[in-house]
């Protein structure tokens, strides 16, 4: 269920935070840090319990949880001596604190997409003309926080609006309708691809809703 608080909106469904309407960047760790906490909001949770949440059956020192703190903070334009969100409680953990609600639902009127995109469940990525690299690195046009994904995985090429995959040497493969992808592979709508272990289907626009309607 997406939360709004103050200028902030937390977006579990697409796995983002946005601020004044624009996304604020999070780390996986961040992010769940940060679930944990409205979900159990206003009680406080102790440092050991969100250790053991964040990193299971692995020693790590309060150092890593404060680099986490620091990065939610940072993303949501909190302070610690004026904390607005994220409370600490001396000697014992964090909270959240602040008016967090349900956002309502919401209707999005979406105008006929510039070009072929990629379906994964609820989520799409628009493909740009050119290069649009697929993987877990930041700087990827599509990126998926998926371990069986290597970093720079695949890299999907537009061009005029036909659009071709080729795998970059990736150690769990790239797959289009089944057939590991050893070359580069032209694209037909509806084709099903899988990076890792994330299944996809490329769609063209012209097979593209119009309005869907997100209720929470």
């Amino acid at each position: 269920m997406r939360v709004v608080f103050g200028e902030c909106e937390f977006d579990p469904g697409q796995r983002v935070i946005r601020r004044h309407g624009s996304v604020a960047p999070l780390s996986p760790k961040a992010f769940e840090f940060l679930a944990f906490l409205l979900d159990r909001r206003p009680e406080a949770v102790s440092k050991t319990e969100l250790i053991e949440r964040l990193w299971p059956d692995t020693f790590v020192s309060d150092a890593s949880l404060y680099n986490v703190v620091a990065e939610v903070r940072a993303a949501l334009g909190d302070r610690p001596r004026a904390a607005r969100y994220i409370r600490t409680v001396p000697r014992y953990g964090y909270a959240f604190r602040g008016d967090a609600r349900p956002a309502p639902a919401v209707k999005i009127s979406r105008t006929p997409p510039s070009g072929p995109c990629l379906v994964s469940g609820p989520r799409e990525w628009l493909l740009a003309e050119g290069s649009n690299l697929v993987g877990r690195d930041r700087d990827c046009d599509v990126r998926i926080d998926s371990a069986t994904l290597s970093r720079h995985h695949a890299r999907f090429v537009v061009t005029n609006g036909a659009a071709a995959v080729e795998d970059l040497g990736s150690k769990n493969g790239t797959y289009v309708n089944g057939q590991r992808v050893d070359h580069r592979v032209d694209l037909r709508d509806a084709d099903q691809i899988q990076v890792g272990a994330v299944a996809m289907t490329y769609r063209t626009l012209d097979t593209l809703p119009s309005t869907v309607t997100r209720r929470e």
